[in-house]
């Protein structure tokens, strides 16, 4: 009885199961996510009136018939592209894209994929400070405005970095719009900030409506992150700008002239890829010169890389356009935006620093780093107990990173707590300290952060430290019943050395998606930089912090990107004949390799050189940038050939060919034969005992100096390859001229590693700076 019971039993439970199955199967059949479409524009039938019509019934014809479909009854369409990208954003069951990827005119279907943020005194490490470069400064920007997009959280238009003071009127070219909504209106906008709008539809497809009490649905900016990144890019001088107290001075952006307009494509669940292509496809429309995107996804082949293929449209259209190279870093091939048609910008280090210290009760000083100001002050002669939760086991404890929950306050209260730096945000441990009773905090690298030192605003008196000096002090803990410390700030120090240094957290190379493209391009100024705030949030940015500040000072290559945006703004209005490829080479061949020491630029993981593939062509140098001597040129057809190169079936490379019926020419032998700045060689051995063919790479160069210019080319030596350049001079008669060159790699050894050097161009007054990274692929297996 009892066991046809159980059998019974065990019948009804695998029924049940199999019917939640079916019904999970039916439910996942005809859940709809948002899908990019893209369409061939040419290819409208004469019989629809526009674009838009025909775009909605090729969605139409493959909505599933099906009642439980609900096809009819829901508008599936949220966006319309037409140029940067073609098409529309709609929301489809996985069925239904399968569909209308087959139907005529359907170029290819992109999933819509989520983005991250990639979260002064820059302008003066720079040299743009007025007393450097006082011609430069002193020509307006007016002849020539420059308009700058920023893809990111909105803008807060009160802050003093966004007046308009003296400003003429806004360019005639600007065709673009200040959208309206909470806490926005049309006088938010001025003659700096020439525009705002809004991009929520995929957003709120994937994770929502947004909840209006918790962030504004408008361009006003709740998170911070994208006031700070505009403000870098363009904001007005604004003196005795600082972040309480720390980094008293002067707040200006990069190009203080030019014009700003913000496009809203982040929401507190993250940015989607529908969103950011409808920002790109209007702001190419609004007459935007430069592109400032600050965000970033993984990396996925060209064709199927929907930022990338708006890029691609954006240049296209005459638009700079600069990415945040990630924040991935020190882990090698970490990068995202690598298309050759983007500018991949790393971070660096500038020459300030916010000194902190820690007093052991052993006697032993440590140096860390703090923006900590507050009510509660420790002192220096005092001693205060010291606890880390952590043990010596390879097994992670939650308690050793100080995570929500964790922390037992009969255990913390009343001393300062050493936490290990991961899984939370480094504030976040802060206030978990704090709300358990502790008194101050020791924020403790790690391996995978090393000897970098990242300054944070927290809430409770706290240092961060290096790996090794933790590790130091940790062991001082666990080995000592009464360990005591206390923690001191030391304010804002300049005159750092060695600066400009790497920064560990900044995203490395290779470019596995293209060998023969360096990336990153260049770095730039990304560890803790001051620009404006959103008075919305707390410096911190967290919702426990009810400080309010007008500027603040954040890290990461989301500030670095937007500084390389700015400079490029800035060349532009020196230049503007100059195409996006044109001002990016001026960018990376007159950048730096040397510190302020005049040794090689350092990687912060390591203390050692960094490389190419950390640094790109080098530092930023926006002086040297506006007279570059020589530039690599590309046109967008050139691009397309690189495409062509890359083994992408006709249907992958319509992708980029429709908007300008482009078609291969094969005018490149191989990728490598890009006009690129950089240069990249890859030695291919067919067998093992094989040895590879030589290389050659062709590259153009134009003449923006001088008519009359005679350049001689220096090659660094190579342990396993000859290097040699055909001719060894270029002799200009006139500006514009262009002369071509090619180089021959001949292998010599082998080698187990990539080796790097450099191709420099000299006439006397430029130096015109290549980087060359050799590259020895192994074998099939």
């Amino acid at each position: 009885m009892a066991k046809t019971l159980m059998g019974n039993m065990g019948c009804f439970l695998l029924s049940y199961l199999l019917v939640l199955t079916m019904l999970f199967s039916a439910n996942a059949q005809f859940a709809k996510k948002t899908y990019l479409i893209q369409m061939d524009k040419s290819a409208m039938p004469k019989a629809f009136p526009n674009h838009l019509e025909w775009y909605s019934s090729k969605v139409k014809s493959a909505l599933s018939t099906l009642p439980e479909a609900d096809g009819d009854s829901e508008k599936r369409i949220i966006y319309t592209y037409q140029n940067a990208f073609h098409g529309v954003a709609a929301k489809l069951t996985e069925g239904e894209a399968k569909k209308l990827e087959t139907e005529e005119g359907v170029v290819a279907i992109f999933p819509d994929t989520k983005y991250e943020l990639h979260t002064t005194r820059s302008p003066t490490f720079l040299g743009l400070e007025p007393a450097k470069a006082p011609n430069m400064w002193s020509e307006k920007l007016a002849g020539h405005d420059v308009i700058v997009g920023v893809l990111d959280t909105g803008i807060w238009p009160e802050s003093e970095s966004f007046k308009d003071v003296s400003m003429g009127p806004v360019p005639a070219h600007w065709k673009g719009a200040c959208e309206i909504g909470t806490g926005f209106t049309k006088s938010h906008c001025n003659k700096k900030v020439v525009g705002a709008r809004v991009f929520y539809h995929g957003y709120e497809a994937a994770i929502g409506r947004i909840n209006e009490q918790k962030e504004f649905k408008s361009a006003r900016d709740q998170d911070g992150h994208g006031t700070h990144t505009a403000a870098t890019v363009g904001g007005s001088p604004v003196l005795g700008a600082n972040l309480l107290g720390y980094a008293n001075g002067t707040a200006r952006g990069m190009a203080p002239g030019a014009r700003i307009a913000a496009y809203k494509v982040c929401w507190i669940g993250g940015c989607f890829s529908s969103d950011i292509v409808s920002a790109i496809d209007k702001a190419v429309a609004d007459g935007v010169n430069v592109l400032s995107i600050s965000l970033g996804g993984g990396v996925s082949s060209y064709y199927r890389d929907s930022l990338s293929v708006a890029a691609f449209g954006a240049m296209e259209r005459g638009v700079f356009v600069s990415c945040s190279a990630g924040n991935a870093g020190p882990d090698p091939a970490s990068l995202t935006n690598v298309s050759p048609w983007i500018t991949t910008v790393g971070a660096s280090t500038i020459d300030r620093d916010f000194p902190a210290l820690v007093k052991l009760g052993n006697g032993k000083i440590v140096s860390g780093v703090s923006l900590y100001k507050g009510q509660s002050v420790l002192s220096f002669e005092k001693q205060y107990p010291l606890v880390y939760l952590g043990s010596n086991s390879s097994r992670v404890d939650p308690r050793s990173m100080c995570l929500e929950g964790t922390l037992d306050p009969k255990v913390v209260s009343g001393k300062i707590v050493v936490c290990d730096r991961g899984l939370s945000p480094r504030v976040q441990k802060g206030h978990v300290v704090r709300s358990a009773g502790g008194v101050g905090m020791i924020l403790t690298n790690t391996e995978a952060n090393r000897e970098e030192l990242v300054a944070d605003c927290h809430l409770l008196p706290a240092v961060a430290i290096g790996e090794k000096e933790g590790k130091d002090i940790k062991s001082y803990v666990q080995s000592s019943q009464s360990a005591t410390a206390t923690l001191a700030f030391k304010g804002t120090r300049l005159g750092i050395r060695p600066s400009p240094v790497v920064a560990a957290f900044s995203s490395r190379g290779p470019n596995f998606l293209s060998l023969e493209i360096l990336k990153p391009d260049l770095v730039a100024p990304g560890v803790n930089i001051l620009a404006a705030w959103s008075e919305a949030i707390g410096p911190s940015g967290l919702k426990v912090d009810n400080r309010r500040e007008k500027f603040n000072i954040l890290s990461g290559t989301s500030m670095s990107c937007p500084h390389v945006s700015g400079i490029a703004a800035f060349l532009k209005s020196r230049h503007p004949e100059w195409s996006p490829a044109a001002i990016k080479s001026a960018l990376m061949t007159t950048a730096y390799v040397l510190d302020n020491t005049k040794k090689t630029l350092r990687d912060a993981s390591t203390a050692k050189p960094s490389s190419p593939y950390d640094h790109g062509s080098g530092h930023i140098d926006p002086i040297r940038a506006l007279d570059p001597g020589l530039v690599y040129d590309i046109e967008p057809q050139d691009y397309f050939e690189f495409l062509c190169t890359q083994k992408l079936s006709p249907t992958q490379l319509r992708v980029f060919s429709k908007y300008s019926n482009r078609s291969c020419t094969h005018s490149l032998v191989s990728p490598g034969d890009l006009n690129y700045p950089a240069i990249s060689s890859i030695f291919t051995q067919k067998t093992a005992t094989s040895f590879s063919d030589p290389v050659i790479v062709h590259r153009t160069v134009t003449n923006v100096g001088p008519p009359d210019s005679n350049y001689q080319v220096v090659v660094s030596p190579f342990e396993g390859s000859s290097v040699k350049v055909e001719p060894e001079t270029l002799n200009f008669t006139k500006t514009n001229q262009k002369l071509s060159y090619k180089i021959t790699f001949t292998p010599r050894v082998r080698q187990t590693s990539p080796e790097f050097g450099s191709l420099v161009w000299k006439d006397g007054l430029h130096t015109v700076r290549s980087p060359i990274v050799i590259t020895w692929l192994a074998p099939p297996m």
